[in-house]
């Protein structure tokens, strides 16, 4: 990127309503991407997502079990390393426990920026405010509500569906038929924290179709409480909540 269009995409940042504003640059933009697991799940969800010959991986358990972070490390590691050419992001716009903000400023973008807020700061991880910022602007990265992709086709994307436990069974089922050639959806939630009923839970309805009925290309990575990862208190605080 040239300085004077790094200059203006800064610029912005932090002056335009409708982009997303960052507050700093990371320490570690230029990073070396691994994909290293911690736990002998977290060894199977990295495993099915560097399987060429998985299309969908479903990655269900708590928080703090890093189902959001390696999910969204192996896209940027696959965009880096040109074996895709975008990354999609997408979730259920639903708040917790029926919270409500009201009307957000902005485009479409800005609108859905709170939503994908967990997804691009592990892109800030490897890429600098300036360049996620262009390559929103290019469409090298999208963000993309979940209602509004009916009848589109993903080719040569990686699409990362976060906090799809808040997600219908129509919506899972519409998402998993945009895939396109050279594509993968991964879809991840925490059935703990759903904000719908049972019968009305795409993520809990999606794991008990593939466990009746198992299919070739989709795998199913279910994350446990001793896979806890963020901070170490964290288990002890969901064993607070399941008594």
């Amino acid at each position: 990127m040239s300085r004077q269009r790094a200059a203006k995409a800064q610029k912005r940042m932090y002056q335009e309503p409708n982009t997303i504003a960052f507050t700093q640059a990371p320490k570690a933009a230029q990073r070396r991407i691994d994909l290293i697991p911690r736990t002998r799940n977290q060894e199977a969800l990295v495993m099915a997502l560097q399987d060429p010959a998985t299309h969908i991986v479903v990655t269900v358990g708590p928080a703090g079990t890093g189902k959001t972070y390696l999910a969204m490390v192996a896209a940027v590691k696959a965009l880096k390393q040109g074996e895709c050419d975008r990354i999609v992001m997408t979730r259920p716009a639903v708040g917790v426990e029926g919270e409500q903000h009201g009307f957000l400023p902005g485009n479409l973008v800005a609108k859905m920026e709170p939503w994908t807020r967990p997804l691009l700061d592990v892109m800030r991880e490897f890429y600098r405010p300036q360049d996620i910022v262009t390559m929103i602007e290019d469409q090298v990265v999208e963000i993309a509500p979940l209602a509004y992709m009916r009848g589109r086709t993903f080719k040569n994307s990686w699409i990362i569906a976060d906090e799809m436990q808040n997600a219908t069974p129509a919506q899972a089922k519409m998402l998993m038929t945009r895939i396109g050639q050279n594509s993968k959806i991964v879809i991840t939630g925490d059935v703990e924290q759903a904000d719908r009923s049972n019968g009305d839970n795409g993520l809990m309805d999606l794991c008990q179709r593939l466990r009746a009925h198992p299919v070739t290309g989709m795998e199913v990575c279910a994350l446990e409480a001793r896979d806890v990862q963020r901070h170490k208190i964290i288990g002890d605080v969901l064993k607070l909540y399941s008594r």
